[in-house]
């Protein structure tokens, strides 16, 4: 290396997230330097598309995902000097990691595959469930094998109710979706109103549908007339169009065009006919005589989220899905019988995460000419939205699209479980492009084992427990690590949003989880600031938790966490102070794209502090100054000054009162 200073070796490595200090050749050292550059970039990159930077994480649906590079290079920083760089493989062989909030997993993935053994814990069975499919060892092959002929026996059963005929030669052809437009009332009479009437925009040409006749290039037919979303009031009789709240939800919507695919004509629009209409009718026929259990397993509880459900008079989750769309349930469910392990395990949890596009609270975005047929999803803003053009998929489709069984086999289970077998990471390159880098040795798999007392010997074990974190039923100072990401305070939305999942899952897969719990036991707040919220006293209890199983002197807590109510920060504080946690470093990564779309337009935070803490009074920590204010200009500089006010406040003698006073006056407005 003549001609080449000590400086640029060290700059050159520290661009790669490769620099070691002196202090951490010493060995593992929890509180060793964080590569914050390095990580942002890749978090800069991750946040647009995360399910394809870890496909096997995303195999169901679950809310606030951090990025999976952030929470690899958290659990780096514990591995061996020789293994920290980020793209080595392992680095956490004959280490136990828990995620006592496990959520969506990333913990329990990042970690088993760096050689880890895992515990995560979660009182909600979704994300239980997903964990135990997606980590459980499983040929693709038998996966495959199992998808094939659930698929055929379900289209051999499906398949005539989603037919419909070509407009050009009259033969059969499969319906890809049909579009229902929103039955209102006036004076008048009734209309039919949609997002608009465009229904395809492509390179020669635009298919539009007619509003008075409701032409797509062929006959017309006498209906309603179509109105569009923009149309408030009648301009006849002057009145407000009314929705139909008597009627369920699903019947409240009339079908306005089938999009189709044709063998030999391709892909066309044609306005729903009269054997449509008659399979509808009959599926309908089928819905009243089908029976799913008990009405009251499905009704809709008020929540923040759910709410909306209860004020638009939608009180059943039967009532958000289609006739059609609950024969498919129905046959799914009977199927699932004939299956056994993983198999139907992965296949259960496909069903269910297929019912985000396919519920009658879908809308469509296929009028783009760079989206055609794209559906726009259940939780598209994460929250219930009601639409005026509702999209009915074909989840049967022999063409794979959108949200049908057949794409989402190929992208949450075949390409995961590749993904899986040899995981991808990306390097930023000194041009700013990136490129991938295989992990040889690694695999996002392991053994489930169903005690933690098993955990401590081999690797890429994982044991899931379904309950309350409050009370884990491990051993003392059995855990070397805890990496998690806690609930976002006020944000209850997950466990009421997920009930939408819940009620199908509970009877797709009766026997992998306890489908009914104590809700109330969740690390959530109600809105509102009460001490002696759920919040605050289920992470007190989490916390000291992770106290009793941490091992002393090494052992390590790590949690990503943002927010701008000083409320937030004052739990999450007084929370560490009482289960007497110390912090030992604090960093801040990038994490939330700002056009994601449920922060769109908002003054969001865009950026996660990460708090790394001791659980010893006696060992030497940094030392934090008193912080005087904290800035909101920026979610960086706000992250960081709120880490550096946890750090000094926990190492106060304030109580909890005056810890919430001190919060209040270091953020002083709250940002919007």
């Amino acid at each position: 290396m003549a001609g080449i200073s000590r400086e640029q070796v060290e700059s050159q490595l520290a661009m790669d997230g490769l620099l070691l200090s002196a202090r951490d050749e010493q060995g593992p050292d929890a509180d060793s330097p964080f590569p914050e550059e390095f990580v942002n970039a890749l978090s800069r990159q991750e946040v647009f598309n995360k399910h394809l930077f870890r496909p096997n994480t995303y195999l169901h649906k679950w809310w606030a995902r951090r990025c999976g590079s952030t929470f690899r290079a958290i659990l780096k920083q514990f591995a061996s000097a020789e293994l920290r760089d980020y793209y080595a493989p392992g680095g956490l062989e004959n280490k136990v990691v828990l995620d006592p909030m496990m959520g969506g997993g990333t913990t329990l993935h990042e970690a088993i595959r760096l050689g880890a053994n895992v515990i995560g814990a979660d009182i909600d069975p979704i994300p239980i469930t997903q964990a135990r499919a997606s980590l459980t060892q499983a040929p693709l092959s038998d996966l495959s094998s199992a998808f094939n002929s659930f698929f055929s026996s379900l289209r051999s059963s499906l398949a005539p109710y989603f037919q419909t005929e070509c407009p050009i030669c009259q033969k059969a052809a499969d319906i890809q979706f049909t579009l229902y437009g929103l039955s209102k009332t006036c004076a008048c009479g009734g209309v039919v109103q949609v997002d608009g009437y465009d229904l395809r925009h492509e390179a020669d040409r635009e298919i539009k549908i007619c509003p008075e006749s409701w032409e797509i290039g062929g006959k017309k037919a006498a209906t309603p007339k179509l109105v569009t979303k923009t149309e408030k009031k009648c301009l006849s009789c002057g009145q407000e169009y009314k929705e139909l709240l008597d009627l369920p939800f699903y019947a409240r919507y009339m079908p306005v065009a089938i999009f189709l695919f044709c063998d030999e004509h391709g892909y066309l629009f044609r306005l729903p006919g009269e054997s449509d209409l008659a399979l509808i009718g009959l599926a309908d026929s089928h819905r009243r005589s089908s029976d799913f259990g008990a009405a009251r397993d499905f009704k809709v509880k008020d929540g923040p989220k759910s709410g909306d459900l209860l004020k638009r008079n939608v009180h059943s989750y039967l009532d958000v899905f289609s006739s059609r769309q609950l024969i498919y349930l129905d046959q799914s469910i009977r199927l699932l019988r004939d299956y056994a392990g993983p198999s139907k395990l992965n296949l259960g949890m496909l069903v269910s995460t297929s019912l985000e596009f396919n519920s009658m609270l879908c809308g469509y975005k296929g009028w783009y000419k760079q989206r055609p047929g794209a559906i726009r999803h259940t939780f598209a803003l994460h929250a219930y939205s009601f639409q005026y053009t509702a999209l009915e998929n074909n989840p049967v489709n022999r063409r794979k699209s959108s949200g049908n069984l057949q794409q989402l086999f190929r992208d949450r289970i075949e390409r995961g479980r590749n993904w899986a077998a040899l995981p991808v990471e990306r390097r930023i390159n000194a041009d700013g492009k990136t490129s991938q880098v295989k992990i040889l040795g690694e695999s996002d798999s392991g053994i489930e084992v169903s005690s933690p007392t098993e955990i401590a010997h081999g690797r890429n074990r994982f044991c899931l427990i379904q309950g309350d974190s409050r009370n884990l039923p491990l051993n003392d100072h059995s855990v070397d690590l805890v990496v998690t990401d806690p609930p976002y305070y006020d944000n209850v939305q997950y466990s009421d949003l997920a009930a939408f999942f819940r009620v199908w899952l509970s009877r797709l897969l009766p026997d992998e989880a306890e489908w009914v719990y104590d809700e109330s036991a969740s690390a959530v707040a109600v809105k509102g600031t009460d001490y002696a919220g759920s919040f605050l006293t289920a992470l007190t209890g989490i916390f000291a938790e992770c106290g009793r199983v941490l091992k002393p002197d090494t052992g390590r807590l790590a949690f990503t966490f943002h927010h701008w109510d000083p409320g937030a920060w004052a739990d999450v504080t007084i929370a560490l102070k009482c289960a007497g946690f110390r912090l030992m470093n604090a960093h801040v990564v990038y994490s939330e794209h700002p056009i994601s779309v449920h922060i769109r337009g908002l003054k969001s935070i865009k950026h996660d502090s990460i708090l790394v803490l001791a659980h010893n009074d006696g060992m030497e920590t940094q030392q934090w100054v008193p912080v005087d204010a904290i800035s909101a200009d920026d979610s960086e500089t706000f992250c960081r000054q709120s880490a550096a006010a946890v750090g000094w406040l926990l190492e106060s003698d304030f109580s909890p009162d005056e810890i919430r006073a001190v919060w209040k006056n270091l953020i002083r407005e709250r940002a919007k």
